[in-house]
């Protein structure tokens, strides 16, 4: 007894030693450093150095989005100034600002979804002072006239007539409307139809619009290539210290909880038939598993090789497509499924097959080396993406929209490797609940035939 005795005192101070060490930190999913810092005014400034000789991306993320499109009557100004924010100022005319682009070899864009618009432009590293100076410009002292104004939103109701052509469009703004009574998502990126009509009358509405969103407090300025952060703070500080912050605040009406399902249908006897099935889905978290589960889950359920497509698009031939993954946003928003069907006849069979296979992910938990390829394949290409400037910025941008901080990529990568096949099972129950699914349809007859 004294001899184990003797030995059980080392034993478990070695114990003790190896639960209190601190543990190794896991590894990184983005494989280049992020140095951040921000401005008095609450600007943040990301840099990302990268092998790039003579080529930099310069990103300017905005927070605000058609989300952030709280008062009636006011929807698709978010994408308006995705348009507008190239109209020029005083110092720089729209002209101007464009040779001032073909001088530096830049190519200049901007796209807008949800939760933000982003600004870009990818061109000579050399002249990196001067992108900051004419994006400085333009963010601080944008100027149109009234008539510009009106000219602009011409284009944008354009834009909203020929992409709602499309009857994938359509149904976008169907089932958002329908899956959505308070949430400012109720409506897409290009709003209301009416409201696009009547944007040439709201311009004094758009300076208000300028004026709460395009502070330094909703912006993120991202550089990425071959820079130094030392570089891009002293610029920041000089070309974006003097911009004011702002105080406006959207207050944005959570989402009641669906109780029953709904359903939306298109009637086209000249267009292929489709089902799509929305689910409620989570925010964007770097904190919580449900997230990468959820994508885990998706592409274990309609990656090629998975048994619901060898069913129903290689033996059966009932479909020529079924996809579907969850969004990354801000506040819930949607999972949706959408399956091409070849004959309208098996609309039906199609939904009951997605949601046998659904139901299936609750109850059977997934193999567990399945699991593994399938993280290594999504973790896999999530790096194969990040082989240029402008495609690490556009990667780093959408975590930025998300939560202020680029770090928030990592932390949320980290997730997927702590997710058990009993996670995927949670998930699943959790989410794919049919009162909380939306129906959309496009189909020849008066109604899609799914109820």
């Amino acid at each position: 007894m004294l001899a184990a005795g003797l030995l059980a005192a080392p034993l478990a101070q070695a114990q003790k030693k190896a639960t209190t060490a601190p543990a190794a930190a896991p590894a990184q999913a983005f494989p280049y450093p992020i140095q951040q810092k921000q401005l008095a005014n609450g600007l943040n400034v990301v840099t990302v150095p990268f092998d790039s000789p003579g080529l930099a991306s310069f990103f300017l993320v905005v927070r605000a989005g058609s989300r952030d499109e709280v008062e009636p009557g006011h929807t698709g100004f978010a994408h308006f100034f995705e348009h507008v924010m190239f109209r020029g100022t005083d110092k720089y005319s729209k002209d101007q600002y464009n040779e001032v682009l073909k001088s530096l070899g830049a190519s200049a864009n901007a796209n807008t979804s949800l939760d933000r618009t982003v600004y870009h432009m990818t061109g000579n590293a050399t002249m990196l002072e001067k992108m900051f100076e004419v994006e400085a410009d333009r963010f601080q002292h944008l100027k149109y006239p009234e008539h510009d104004f009106k000219a602009e939103a011409g284009a944008v109701k354009g834009e909203y007539t020929k992409n709602s052509a499309s009857l994938y469009t359509q149904l976008n703004e169907k089932v958002a409307d329908a899956a959505f009574d308070k949430h400012t998502y109720e409506h897409t990126t290009m709003g209301f139809f009416k409201d696009v009509v009547d944007m040439p009358n709201q311009y004094q509405y758009s300076l208000q619009f300028f004026d709460r969103f395009y502070r330094p407090e909703y912006t993120t300025l991202l550089v990425v290539g071959d820079v130094k952060a030392e570089q891009v703070n002293q610029l920041a500080d000089k070309y974006f210290s003097m911009w004011k912050r702002g105080s406006y605040q959207p207050t944005i009406t959570p989402e009641p909880e669906q109780t029953a399902p709904r359903y939306v249908h298109i009637q086209n006897p000249n267009f292929p038939p489709l089902v799509s099935l929305s689910y409620r889905a989570p925010a964007f978290t770097d904190k919580s598993k449900d997230l990468p589960a959820l994508d885990i889950l998706s592409t274990l359920l309609f990656s090629d090789n998975s048994p619901l497509y060898q069913k129903l698009v290689v033996k059966e031939q009932k479909v020529r497509f079924v996809g579907g993954a969850p969004s990354y946003t801000r506040d819930p928003y949607l999972l949706s499924i959408r399956a091409s069907v070849v004959k309208p006849a098996d609309m039906a069979y199609v939904k009951d097959e997605i949601t046998k296979a659904l139901d299936e992910l609750k109850t059977k938990p997934v193999d567990a080396k399945r699991l593994a390829d399938t993280k290594s394949a999504l973790k896999y290409n999530f790096l194969m993406g990040l082989d240029s400037p402008d495609q690490i910025a556009q990667e780093l941008s959408q975590f930025i929209w998300l939560t202020g901080d680029a770090q928030s990529l990592n932390r949320f990568y980290a997730l997927y490797d702590q997710v058990t096949p009993a996670d995927i099972q949670a998930a699943a129950q959790k989410y794919f609940v049919p009162e909380h699914l939306t129906v959309g349809t496009i189909g020849p007859n008066t109604t899609g035939g799914v109820q």
